[in-house]
């Protein structure tokens, strides 16, 4: 699978963990930066990896900052991104079932890279359930294109990458 990764300084060191242990499960890891721990602005490297989920250049998303807010907050502006900032594989298990996320936030400040595997591993691994939640998915891109929510925009869900 093709996986966007960004970070800004504050969760440089976990990106680079989660993306080796990526690269080692046989993954091709898009790195949208940022490329060190110099103080730097995540907005712009969050919305890089969006944007290359979004585009299909990669199908899911991993982004890291200090919280997990932030770059979260930034991937959920790109229109059919569906972002979640997880702090257990449960709730990113939840989030994959229900909402089909394809991107995923992290916390450096409360993670370590073995607990950062394993939500990783549970939003890779997890499969949208389809359904009900199609409907409410159509829902939110009738939000993000302006609407009330009422009604979906249309039959077509936004994309939600398979596992492979």
């Amino acid at each position: 699978m093709r996986i966007a990764v960004a970070s800004d300084h504050a969760g440089f060191t976990l990106k680079e963990h989660v993306k080796a242990a990526l690269t080692d499960q046989g993954h091709e890891v898009l790195d949208a930066g940022t490329t060190s721990a110099e103080s730097t602005d995540y907005p712009e490297y969050a919305a890089k990896a969006a944007r290359a989920v979004a585009a299909g250049d990669a199908e899911r998303g991993v982004v890291v900052c200090g919280s997990g807010n932030g770059v979260t907050i930034t991937a959920n502006k790109i229109a059919g991104i569906r972002a979640v900032n997880a702090h257990d594989a449960a709730e990113a298990t939840m989030a994959r079932q229900h909402n089909g996320i394809n991107v995923l936030g992290l916390s450096q400040a409360r993670l370590d890279g073995a607990a950062a595997e394993e939500i990783v591993a549970a939003f890779l691994s997890t499969e949208f359930e389809g359904g009900r939640h199609e409907r409410r998915i159509g829902e939110i891109a009738d939000v993000e294109g302006g609407g009330d929510g009422t009604a979906p925009v249309s039959t077509d869900i936004p994309p939600v990458a398979p596992t492979h």
